[in-house]
């Protein structure tokens, strides 16, 4: 009996590589959910950073779910200081502004997945990584930016632990897979009870 087939609903190109890593095979059809109009409807009613993550990877999953057989990946991940949601930085200058008010703060990561099938979702869970930011000079974030600032405009706290960006910081609490927006090693546990994954 061959094992479920495996849809990434995600166009990020960290997941498809964490997921490449692990020896996993999948296609990828990214979901046509609109995350912005999901995002402001549950900031509307209060809901957490942590609560925001989970219902975007649910919805990526159950969307794709409805057309793609097998199990389908969501995932979400979310920057939380201190209660306050973090979006995307739009710009070189978004980006500098964001990290300004990063710097030596402590701001949390929480990364959801989602597995779903046939429009249900099946399995989830939400892992969060907490950072500690040291408190760089002007001068270092001015060639941060100039350096780096076009390569992580598409990532949520505007660093890429895997490269420069882990100079950013003095303390990392957390699961590296979970910081790069893919807490591995619970989903597959989930894929292995799944029959995806060899146990």
């Amino acid at each position: 009996m061959s094992a479920p087939y495996l849809v990434l609903a995600s166009g990020s190109s960290a997941r498809r590589a964490l997921l490449l890593g692990a020896g996993l095979r999948f296609s990828v059809k990214v979901s046509a959910v609109d995350e912005e109009a999901l995002k402001t409807q549950l900031l509307t009613g209060q809901a957490s950073p942590i609560a925001i993550a989970a219902s975007l990877a649910g919805a990526k999953a159950e969307h794709v779910s409805q057309t793609e057989p097998g199990l389908v990946i969501g995932a979400d991940q979310t920057l939380d200081l201190g209660g306050t949601l973090f979006n995307k930085p739009n710009s070189i200058a978004d980006l500098g502004n964001q990290l300004a008010q990063l710097r030596g703060r402590r701001h949390s990561l929480h990364s959801a997945i989602a597995l779903a099938r046939d429009g249900q979702i099946v399995w989830q869970e939400v892992v969060s990584a907490h950072l500690t930011m040291r408190d760089f000079s002007d001068k270092f974030l001015q060639t941060y930016l100039a350096d780096h600032g076009q390569d992580v405009l598409g990532c949520v706290g505007g660093y890429k632990l895997e490269s420069a960006g882990v100079q950013l910081f003095d303390q990392i609490d957390g699961d590296y897979f979970t910081i790069l927006g893919l807490p591995l090693t619970g989903l597959l546990g989930a894929l292995r009870q799944f029959g995806v994954v060899m146990t």
